[in-house]
């Protein structure tokens, strides 16, 4: 059991590359994105609620068996933040560049209150909520860049 929760933290192994696990975290979402892009808004929401609820457990069984807060290769955390920074997002590569690039400017500079998120909630719900926050931040950035500049 303990190696599923891992292969899932890790987002099928790809947070064990050795440098930069959040970057390929974040780019590796592209695949089940593409997959799901065409949902409806109800199913996609569904399926990010469910990738949220399993992300949770698999991020804080994880956690523990690494016996660290927050391991860094864990990056369940943000394929569920690009995936939550891509909805909607216009059906163009530069809007999906900008997508990833906004998404880890706030996933690595932590604004309020992604950083209180950070600090102060810890297991499972902690690894997964601040990235969810900056995936909102993302999420807003970019519709209101995409808006403005088209």
């Amino acid at each position: 059991m303990n190696e599923i929760f891992i292969a899932i933290a890790t987002g099928g192994y790809v947070g064990k590359i050795p440098k930069a696990p959040g970057t390929w975290g974040s780019a590796a979402a592209f695949l089940p994105w593409f997959l799901i892009r065409g949902c409806s808004l109800p199913v996609y929401l569904a399926i990010l609620a469910g990738i949220f609820i399993v992300g949770f457990f698999a991020a804080d069984a994880a956690a523990k068996i690494m016996d660290e807060p927050d391991p860094g290769c864990i990056v369940i955390d943000e394929i569920l933040g690009m995936l939550i920074t891509l909805i909607l997002v216009p059906d163009h590569p530069a809007a999906w560049l900008l997508a990833f690039v906004l998404f880890r400017v706030f996933d690595i500079f932590k604004p309020f209150p992604v950083s209180w998120l950070d600090q102060h909630i810890h297991g499972g719900m902690g690894i997964m909520l601040d990235d969810v926050m900056a995936a909102i931040y993302a999420l807003a950035s970019l519709q209101i860049i995409w808006a403005f500049f088209r």
